[in-house]
């Protein structure tokens, strides 16, 4: 029999999920090959049987032969217990992705699911850098996510601006073409005498094996066009990578997760006001940090940083903005002010401009 103390932390709970469930929140961190689900995959799987890299797996089909994957298959396929094995992960689920048809269907999918947990707005990176290091072109696959967004956007609301993503691991010439493309399509939408969707540009991949300051002349190049500039740091090494971020350039940090090693870093952090794309499951499900309790995100926010809550890679960590709004509070303490507080850094650490941030925050105050 629950007690009345139980019964009204019960309510609590529930009023609080609500309450999560009604903020308007955008995502800043949130990769568009990671919303791929299991049933969207099957299908994806069915249409490009591809064999599956077997490192790092439980299951391990022959690599000779296309695979065309089930629910069980897709299971075994996220099973993975750390870093290495989440990029193996995620490469498998890219290299369904083959037409535009397949990236209208996944980018009108991730915008309802979007939708549904009252996300006014997302900036999602796309692995161009994985497409042309297999040698296709991507223009096409632009156009369609284009479709996928522009129909989702019609009928849901919810608004999506693209950032590049290039694999750092991949060398610096191959994220220059990256951005290369990135400026190409931009100028073109531009010139057109509409919006461009592309927004910005960033470095993912195995932040353990290529430094961003490699990267710097890029940087340069990509804010010079126009770009805004985003960078995964922090993630699997430690302090040295976000510095390294913060001096090429990056407006946004993603993960961030080792800032609170460095008690300089995060003196700067909080005066800078530099955002920090939080990702707790992630980082969790990557082994990156290796318990929830040990998760920095509660200290970041505590010393002045400005902190975003974001999902990452959905599908592959099993869980939505929502569920990592609800860990925030359950687990670390948050109240709904300071949530709501999250909510606001998200859109203003955004790449939207004033007027349209502004319209967001009141939206936000009067939840």
């Amino acid at each position: 029999m629950k007690t009345s103390e139980s019964m009204k932390n019960t309510e609590e709970s529930a009023g609080t999920l609500e309450f999560i469930r009604r903020l308007p929140k955008a995502e800043l961190h949130l990769h568009l090959e990671g919303t791929v689900g299991a049933e969207t995959l099957i299908e994806l799987s069915r249409r490009h049987p591809t064999p599956m890299p077997v490192e790092n797996y439980r299951y391990q089909p022959d690599p000779a032969s296309g695979e065309v994957l089930d629910a069980e298959k897709v299971r075994s396929l996220f099973s993975y217990s750390d870093f290495t094995g989440f990029l193996m992960a995620f490469k498998a689920v890219t290299e369904r992705m083959r037409t535009a048809e397949d990236y209208e269907l996944v980018t009108y999918d991730m915008a309802r699911k979007l939708a549904e947990q009252n996300v006014l707005h997302a900036e999602v990176f796309v692995s161009v850098g994985v497409v042309q290091w297999r040698g296709q072109a991507f223009e096409p696959l632009y156009a369609g996510m284009e479709r996928g967004r522009t129909r989702a956007e019609k009928e849901f609301g919810t608004s999506l601006i693209w950032i590049f993503d290039a694999v750092r691991h991949f060398g610096v010439e191959e994220g220059k073409r990256v951005v290369e493309l990135a400026l190409a399509l931009r100028n073109r939408e531009l010139a057109n005498g509409g919006a461009s969707a592309v927004a910005g540009f960033g470095i993912g991949g195995d932040e353990r094996r290529t430094a961003a300051a490699e990267f710097a002349e890029i940087y340069r190049h990509a804010a010079d066009g126009g770009l805004r500039l985003t960078a995964h740091a922090g993630e699997a090494v430690g302090a040295e990578s976000i510095w390294g971020a913060i001096n090429v350039g990056a407006e946004r940090l993603g993960h961030a997760l080792h800032a609170v090693d460095d008690a300089e870093l995060m003196e700067h952090l909080a005066e800078t006001q530099i955002p920090v794309e939080a990702c707790i499951s992630s980082n969790m499900r990557t082994g990156c940090c290796l318990s929830l309790a040990e998760h920095p995100v509660r200290r970041m926010f505590e010393e002045g940083l400005m902190v975003t809550l974001n999902t990452d890679d959905p599908a592959l960590f099993s869980t939505t903005l929502t569920r990592e709004y609800q860990i925030a509070h359950e687990t670390f303490g948050f109240s709904e002010d300071d949530l709501r507080e999250v909510a606001r850094n998200s859109f203003e650490a955004s790449f939207l401009p004033a007027e349209k941030k502004l319209e967001f925050l009141r939206l936000c105050d009067e939840n």
